[in-house]
């Protein structure tokens, strides 16, 4: 199993840049941020600093959208990147949640992102696409290579994944997610003739190491918010006896409205109707070992990648223990 750390682009950039250098000594070898950019700063501005001062990290956004900017502006600012720090940089995209709300705007289609991924794809690594109805090449990539990763949660949208994307992020660690959305993407993969074992599977949660489960629990419990957003897409499309498991579905029925400036971050007052329960399913807590079996489970239904959201009070801590005991005991 390969690890990566997600951060927030908080200010300074200095300090995001520092946590991904102990990051990647630590033995993770992904540095994902969040793209959200009122939010947090514009993470692209902050990635040569980042590549510039680890040696083989893997940099990219967790997630962005085809919305935000133009998509050749996205493709030449990874295929840039690339040329610079040589093809150490990757796309993670989704529909978009607070980037686009915050700014009073909807998601985007799954239509739209599937042409973004496309587009993007293609114009990082030097081929000619159609981009606004006309043929569209960067002549100056040579030997460009971007993996795009799909993040996803619906029926349609797990489809996308296995016909188009090269990896998958499921942003909860609950194993029964996992093993249902997991066998979505390969089935859908079959079905277009691709290889399911070409799409890498990564699992993107909060992880907190430590003794007091009560302080972990209060502290990780805005992730349960931040997955409800996309949740409560899935219920107004599908309804509660569609085809979304009810160990994603059911906890969202005290949801109300979410308040995006607490998006993300600890004590966020939206997420009051959170259980302990959704808490420890979709996050790790507890001692090392205990984030051990959980990982262990999660690479066995056939996660490649456990990308940690790193956003608590405790976050050095956590990344030091699973720099010692957790990524020594999955490798």
């Amino acid at each position: 199993m390969e690890f990566g750390v997600v951060l927030q682009p908080n200010p300074p950039a200095s300090g995001l840049v520092a946590m991904m250098k102990l990051a990647e000594a630590a033995g993770f070898g992904y540095g994902w941020t969040f793209d959200s950019h009122v939010l947090w700063q514009e993470p692209f501005v902050i990635y040569p600093r980042i590549l510039a001062e680890t040696s083989t990290m893997i940099v990219g956004p967790m997630v962005t959208n085809p919305g935000t900017r133009d998509w050749s502006v996205i493709a030449s600012m990874f295929a840039t990147l690339n040329d610079e720090y040589g093809n150490r940089t990757i796309c993670g995209i989704g529909r978009g949640d607070s980037a686009r709300r915050y700014i009073g705007q909807e998601p985007a289609s799954l239509d739209t992102v599937a042409s973004a991924m496309t587009v993007i794809k293609g114009l990082a690594e030097g081929r000619e696409v159609i981009h606004h109805g006309q043929p569209l090449r960067i002549p100056w990539v040579r030997g460009g290579t971007l993996p795009i990763w799909m993040a996803a949660y619906g029926p349609k949208a797990l489809r996308l994944v296995g016909e188009r994307a090269d990896g998958f992020i499921l942003q909860t660690a609950d194993p029964d997610i996992a093993r249902w959305t997991f066998g979505s993407v390969r089935a859908a993969a079959l079905d277009a003739g691709r290889d399911p074992s070409s799409i890498t599977m990564c699992v993107a949660a909060p992880a907190y190491v430590g003794a007091d489960l009560a302080h972990q629990r209060e502290q990780l419990r805005w992730f349960g918010g931040m997955v409800g957003n996309h949740v409560a897409d899935l219920v107004a499309r599908y309804g509660v006896d569609g085809p979304i498991p009810r160990a994603l579905t059911d906890y969202i029925e005290g949801r109300s409205a979410y308040d995006y400036a607490h998006h993300g971050r600890a004590g966020n007052p939206s997420t009051e109707f959170v259980p302990d329960e959704i808490v420890d399913r979709f996050c790790l807590l507890g001692p090392a070992k205990a984030h051990i079996a959980r990982l262990r489970e999660l690479a066995e239904v056939g996660a490649d990648q456990f990308a940690l959201y790193l956003m608590h009070d405790d976050e050095e801590n956590t990344l030091e223990a699973y720099g010692d005991e957790i990524i020594p005991a999955l490798r």
